[in-house]
């Protein structure tokens, strides 16, 4: 009997195994503006401390902002079954959802209102899966070099064992603050 033949013994869509998930989330233009005021260490903590809504890719994939530090930030996610692939894993981009925004925040902490970066290039290596079964899974992101126009970055996700899952680099170009604005008045 081939995998069809199996599928077509249980009906996969059946009403019993349907599920759902509702997700809210604020208009980020608002506190885009009122970020553009703060520094981004203000803007971490405020996200962190729930004075600031959570981006809508945050609120969509359920992860959250745990630990801020000057070139360190750490997300933390509830890993649940919306998140899967058809084989019951954790599907990657979750991973790579949580450690770009990781390692693009812990930059953000050594910048000025106004200052922001833009991912240029993401590398992951998955070392383990994970699944919902990993436990709370926790994303760190790290500035390895902060530079005027370039910035680097690593990043860590561990699964609720502390087991090592998935490192990252990432290469983020720095957009707006003070050196923009003189290449624009010239």
């Amino acid at each position: 009997m081939s995998v069809v033949d199996q599928s077509e013994a249980v009906d996969l869509f059946a009403p019993s195994r349907r599920r759902s998930r509702v997700v809210e989330w604020q208009d980020p233009k608002p506190a885009a503006r009122a970020a553009a005021a703060m520094s981004g260490l203000e803007v971490m903590h405020a996200l962190r401390d729930g004075r600031m809504p959570p981006p809508p890719l945050a609120r969509l994939i359920g992860f959250r902002m745990a630990e801020v530090g000057p070139g360190r930030i750490v997300m933390e996610l509830d890993p649940e079954q919306s998140l899967e692939n058809t084989v019951g894993l954790l599907h990657g981009a979750v991973a790579a959802a949580l450690l770009d925004t990781a390692m693009g925040c812990a930059i953000s902490t050594h910048l000025p209102a106004g200052q922001t970066s833009v991912t240029l290039d993401l590398k992951l290596t998955y070392l383990r899966p994970l699944t919902v079964r990993s436990g709370l899974i926790r994303a760190e992101g790290k500035v390895v070099k902060l530079g005027r126009q370039t910035s680097y970055t690593e990043g860590f996700v561990h699964d609720g064992d502390g087991k090592l899952a998935v490192h990252a680099t990432a290469t983020f170009s720095m957009i707006g603050g003070p050196a923009s604005r003189k290449a624009l008045e010239k």
